[in-house]
C-alpha cells in the first residue's frame, strides 16, 4: 500500500493513500477542533450526582462529554482529558467530542503525527499529486457512487449510514457488483459507525452466503464487525468512529466543506492575476479574514471573494482575473 500523503490546507488537513492515481483512502480534519489524540486541559461543567459522566469545557470554547470521572471531581474542577472521539455533525443533532480523564502531558498532534504514531509512512506535501480528490468531494455531496450496473446512494442518518444499492441487473448480479465499490467507498470517505447495507432481497441461501463472501473479501483489513446478510438483503456492519466522515461533513456542515474545497481549488490557479473565488452567499461567510490572508500569502496574490446567490454552495469556483 502506498504511503500516506498529508496536505496541511488552509482550514483543513487532508490524508490519501493514491493507488493508479486513485484515491483508496481519506481522511480529514479541521484544526481549532477537538481531535483524536490531543490531551487538554478542561473544566468540569456538568456532572449528576454520583455518575461518571459528565460535560467539559474545552480551552477552544467547545464542550465534550467525558466518561470515568472520578469520584471527587466537582463541578468547576480542572480536569486533564484525552479526546477520543471528536464531534459529529448530524441532521437534526449534534454529538459532542468525548472524552476521557488522562494523566499524559498536554499534546496536540496533527494528522500527520496522529497517522506516523499509529505505524504508518507519512510524507507531508505541498500538493497531491495528479488524483481524484475533488471527484471524491463530489461524491460526498451528492451522497452517490456509480460502479458498473449500479448506484450506491448513502443517507447518514442519526443513527447510522444506511447504503442502498440500486441498478439495472439481476438481483444476485447486482448484489454481487457492488460488494467491491461498497467496501472502495467506506474507506474513502472515511466512514465508521453503525453502516446498514440495503442489498437487493436474495430469497436462496446459497446467493446470500455469496454476497456475504465476497463483502467479507472486498472489506479484508477493513477492522469491523459485521452480520451475514438476512432473508431481506440487510448487512449491518460496525467500525471504529474517531471522527466525522467526508460523508457526514459535506451533508451535516456543506457550507464548511464547500469553503474548504473552494480554497484548495484557488491554491492550485496557474493563470496569472488575481484571485477571484465566486460562490454562494453562505460558503463566502464561511471565508473570513483570516483565510483570505492566508490564501494571499500561501499564492502571492490579492484575493477577493464574490457571491452569486444562483450557485449551489458545491458549485463555486476560482480563476485568475486583472489585478
Amino acid at each position: 500500500m502506498a504511503d500516506w500523503l498529508v496536505e496541511e490546507g488552509i482550514g483543513e488537513h487532508r490524508a490519501v493513500r493514491i493507488a493508479d492515481g486513485r484515491i483508496v483512502e481519506a481522511q480529514v480534519e479541521w484544526p481549532g477542533r477537538a481531535m483524536p489524540g490531543q490531551v487538554l486541559d478542561a473544566r468540569l461543567v456538568a456532572r449528576s450526582a454520583g455518575a461518571a459522566r459528565g460535560t467539559v469545557a474545552l480551552p477552544g470554547g467547545e464542550q465534550a462529554l467525558v466518561d470515568r470521572l472520578p469520584r471527587d471531581a466537582a463541578e468547576g474542577a480542572a480536569l486533564r482529558v484525552e479526546i477520543v472521539r471528536a464531534a459529529i455533525g448530524e441532521r437534526g443533532r449534534h454529538k459532542l467530542a468525548q472524552a476521557r480523564p488522562s494523566a499524559a502531558p498536554p499534546a496536540a498532534p496533527t494528522l500527520a503525527e496522529r497517522l506516523r504514531t499509529a505505524g504508518h509512512a507519512v510524507r507531508v506535501v505541498h500538493a497531491f499529486p495528479a488524483c481524484d480528490w475533488d471527484d471524491l468531494i463530489g461524491e460526498a455531496f451528492d451522497a452517490r457512487v456509480d460502479f458498473a450496473g449500479g448506484t450506491l446512494l448513502f443517507a447518514p442518518t442519526p443513527g447510522m449510514t444506511v447504503i442502498d444499492i440500486d441498478g439495472h441487473l439481476p438481483a444476485r448480479e447486482l448484489a454481487l457488483a457492488a460488494c467491491a465499490p461498497i467496501a472502495a467507498a467506506l474507506r474513502r470517505f472515511d466512514l465508521g459507525g453503525a453502516i446498514a447495507i440495503d442489498f437487493p432481497t436474495l430469497p436462496g441461501k446459497a446467493d446470500r452466503r455469496a454476497v456475504d463472501a465476497a463483502l467479507g473479501e472486498a472489506l479484508e483489513g477493513w477492522p469491523h464487525e459485521r452480520t451475514a446478510m438476512n432473508g431481506f438483503g440487510l448487512v449491518q456492519l460496525v467500525a471504529r468512529l474517531e471522527r466525522p466522515s467526508l460523508l457526514h461533513l459535506a451533508h451535516a456542515t456543506p457550507a464548511a466543506l464547500a469553503a474548504r474545497r473552494l480554497l484548495r481549488r484557488a491554491e492550485r490557479v496557474t493563470e496569472p492575476g488575481a484571485l477571484l473565488l465566486t460562490c454562494h452567499p453562505a460558503v463566502a461567510a464561511q471565508i473570513g479574514e483570516p483565510w483570505r490572508d492566508a490564501l494571499a500569502r500561501r499564492t502571492g496574490r490579492t484575493v477577493r471573494v464574490e457571491c452569486d446567490r444562483t450557485l449551489a454552495p458545491e458549485a463555486g469556483f476560482a480563476q485568475a482575473v486583472a489585478a
